[in-house]
């Protein structure tokens, strides 16, 4: 396959695209894919979207995600899936196909880094890198039977890297094992790793309310095998009012980032894609202003929470992936109760390790460990004590 070669749409690479190391480094011998958002010299990015790609100049640099990743010994080895701006869970792009979900045979695997987990899942690479600003490493790493994570906002820089929500937005990436998982934070985070269990674990039984009978079972077997007393909170946990806050806001930055584009060009968007941009144009700023104290509400308590050692634990997704070709009603509904799990990170700007934790209907389910701002390496470093 030479470089730069398209792949039919059920792959999980969009496109073979090798670049050597440019050192040595902790990386060494480790291969990766990259999300199509993020930009590399000489390539247009695509953003899963033929009209953002037709209307968009070929990238002058890399990115610095990529850079750092070059820099300690990675190879990269090619351009992976997204959703259409990123503005999807699911990982079902109307223009370029649905990646292969190589745990979950039949399913959908997640999004909208749908490519990076597929090709991860797959073994075709040893770790690859995306972004989650709902939710879009952390559902994929779940629906794939993978380990993702959501990082501090902030904690890396997104400079060349396509903005969808812009206070929301994270880099994140995923592994199929806990070293190779924290290989890479080392790396991007610029912070050793080392295993160490949490000085507290705490639940909130709301959360795992959440899930469908048989996930809760497979994750209460996950969490009793912790071999660590895990003792129950109550966070305040309002899933219909904290997800429709993380809508209206989200949205609302999105069509501040997008808006221009979308009305100028008028760009082909597939089902729910296009409902949600409809959406994203006619949020009001009395919705915004409703909706922030929310937000300020959930980070105020998950912040008091989460000091000093504390690592709060989840579910990722409240069930297994769903099946290719679901009902688009129940599909939709699905996706809100999974953003009222994964909006907690988002409101909050919290690092969140999805790691997995059992089989449903045979296909695989995560458990989420969410820590203090900034606790992006103590938590890769709980994965590995904890032998999640």
């Amino acid at each position: 396959m030479s470089a730069g070669e398209p792949l039919s749409g059920i792959e999980g690479f969009i496109e073979r695209l090798d670049r050597a190391p440019t050192g040595t480094g902790p990386l060494d011998g480790l291969g990766f894919g990259l999300k199509d958002l993020y930009d590399v010299a000489g390539r247009v990015t695509g953003c899963g979207n033929p009209d953002w790609a037709r209307t968009h100049a070929v990238a002058e640099g890399d990115c610095s995600v990529l850079a750092r990743l070059l820099a300690a010994g990675a190879h990269l080895t090619g351009i992976t899936h997204t959703d259409e701006l990123a503005y999807s869970l699911n990982g079902e792009n109307a223009h370029y196909g649905t990646p292969v979900n190589p745990a979950g045979p039949g399913r959908i695997p997640g999004g909208s880094s749908s490519g990076s987990a597929s090709v991860t899942a797959a073994g075709l690479v040893d770790f690859a890198i995306g972004s989650d600003t709902g939710g879009s490493v952390r559902i994929p790493a779940t629906y794939c039977g993978l380990y993702g994570i959501r990082t501090t906002f902030g904690a890396i820089a997104l400079d060349r890297c396509m903005a969808l929500a812009p206070s929301f937005d994270t880099c994140g990436w995923f592994a199929r094992d806990a070293a190779t998982f924290a290989r890479v934070g080392e790396v991007l985070l610029d912070r050793a790793v080392a295993p160490a269990r949490p000085k507290r674990l705490v639940m909130d039984p709301a959360l795992f309310a959440m899930c469908d009978a048989a996930t809760a079972a497979a994750l209460a077997g996950a969490v009793d095998g912790l071999d660590m007393p895990v003792e129950p909170v109550d966070i305040g946990f309002e899933p219909e009012l904290f997800k429709e806050a993380f809508r209206i806001l989200q949205a609302r930055e999105i069509w501040d980032v997008h808006g221009d584009w979308v009305t100028t060009v008028g760009p082909s968007f597939g089902p729910g894609v296009v409902d949600r941009f409809r959406m994203a144009s006619g949020i009001t700023d009395a919705e915004v202003a409703a909706m922030q104290p929310v937000r300020d509400q959930v980070r105020t308590s998950l912040d008091g929470l989460l000091g000093d050692g504390t690592m709060l634990l989840l579910p990722t997704a409240p069930g297994p992936a769903p099946v290719l070709h679901w009902d688009a009603a129940l599909l939709d509904a699905f996706r809100y109760s999974v953003i009222a799990l994964t909006c907690l990170a988002g409101h909050a700007g919290l690092p969140q390790v999805s790691v997995p934790a059992g089989v449903v209907d045979g296909a695989p389910v995560g458990l989420s460990l969410m820590g203090a701002r900034g606790t992006d390496a103590a938590l890769l470093g709980a994965v590995q004590a904890l032998g999640i």
